[in-house]
């Protein structure tokens, strides 16, 4: 079996293309990412051991979606078009809502029902679906499977999941409650780290970071998540690229109470003008932050300042959450990339024990490893996250079964 995996982000679109062998592991034959959406979007990918670039016209998810698959029917493996071989598909739907709590099979009705969603999480669903609708156009007899997100987290004690608000609030037809997002990276990091270090999860707290354009973490005991940040929406918990996080929902209604702005435009700039831009004023990139914060630019440092201390307050948290961790575990963009911002974390957190091997956290950059001296209590590891290894291996427990 060949699977092709579409992980839609809010900014961009990474693909994976796996083969099942014969011990029924999954071997990845190429992987790549379009982002940068607009005339001279990137299109970047990597297959028989070679990196490519090209600069294509994608403005969004579908036309994205239409120049992979493009690029797919392109290449060929002993003349066959790779498109051509694809024999199933998995997709990352990041809102699943309380209909979808395990992969499930793409169908018209379930199709309809993700649609529904959609006001959930505005920036990821509607780019998944524009994915899946590419699909079906050029690939309609290839079964193709949704994994969620939010399913990680569907097991959260109910003191967790529970907002504190008015009861008919959290009831149908409303339903407001605590999903979490992020769920197949949190995942992937707790069970890479449970089969490095040949540990049981039934004995384990950890604690998982996955900071990317948007930034999540969560508390996991005995492999199960606890605890996380993200909440109805991607919105709430650490402060994002170009979301806030944590804010006092008195602020939104006082700027609806008093007219100065609409529903649409507060929705645009909590998703799109908030979080590091919004704080910097410049730039929602933590690289060019850290470049312009060493130039001596206010707004970045002070942007830098609070992702970070926003981060170290929810590990000190969780912490308690967990009566003390065996691991704290960064992953996404920044957490494998950035060993500055990883040491800026971690600085003044002796008091539970933990610390850095300088060395280390140098020299781990998008590779697995622990960065914490051997006697550190917790451990602190770099884990790389691979959601679309997952993804595909969901796909086919799913496919198994139907």
């Amino acid at each position: 079996m060949t699977i092709l995996v579409f992980n839609s982000g809010s900014s961009s679109l990474k693909f994976q293309l796996f083969a099942q062998e014969d011990t029924n592991a999954l071997a990845s034959l190429l992987q790549g990412s379009v982002r940068g959406f607009g005339n001279e979007a990137i299109c970047e990918w990597n297959y028989d051991g070679k990196r490519e670039q090209t600069s294509i016209a994608a403005n969004d998810h579908n036309e994205a979606a239409q120049s992979v698959i493009k690029l797919l029917d392109d290449l060929t493996d002993e003349g066959k078009s790779l498109l051509r071989g694809v024999t199933a598909i998995g997709h990352r739907i990041v809102h699943g809502g309380d209909m979808f709590s395990a992969p499930v099979l793409i169908t018209e009705n379930n199709l309809s029902t993700l649609d529904s969603l959609s006001s959930l999480a505005p920036l990821h669903n509607p780019p998944a679906l524009a994915a899946i609708e590419v699909c079906q156009e050029h690939l309609a007899d290839v079964p193709m499977v949704a994994v969620f997100d939010t399913a990680f987290f569907k097991a959260l004690p109910d003191y967790v999941r529970t907002y504190a608000l008015p009861p008919e609030w959290t009831k149908p037809p409303h339903g407001i409650r605590r999903y979490g997002f992020h769920g197949l990276a949190h995942r992937y990091m707790s069970e890479r780290y449970f089969s490095i270090n040949n540990v049981n999860p039934k004995s384990s707290r950890i604690i998982t970071l996955q900071l990317g354009h948007g930034c999540s973490v969560a508390a996991i005991l005995g492999g199960r998540a606890m605890e996380t940040s993200m909440g109805f929406t991607p919105l709430e918990g650490l402060i994002m690229a170009t979301r806030p996080g944590d804010v006092d929902v008195g602020a939104v209604l006082h700027l609806l109470e008093s007219s100065a702005m609409s529903v649409s435009e507060l929705n645009d700039g909590l998703n799109h003008r908030a979080g590091l831009l919004g704080l910097s004023g410049v730039s929602a990139d933590m690289q060019t932050l850290l470049t312009l914060e060493a130039q001596g630019h206010a707004g970045a440092s002070l942007a830098i300042k609070a992702f970070c201390h926003r981060v170290r307050k929810y590990i000190g948290a969780y912490l308690a959450v967990l009566g003390g961790a065996d691991a704290i575990i960064f992953g996404g963009g920044i957490g494998e990339q950035s060993a500055a911002i990883r040491a800026r974390i971690c600085t003044g957190m002796q008091w539970c024990g933990l610390a850095l091997d300088v060395e280390s956290n140098e020299s781990a950059i998008g590779v697995a490893a622990c960065i914490s001296p051997s006697d550190s209590q917790p451990a602190v590891w770099v884990i790389p996250v691979d959601e679309e290894l997952l993804i595909a291996q969901d796909t086919l427990n799913c496919l198994k079964k139907t």
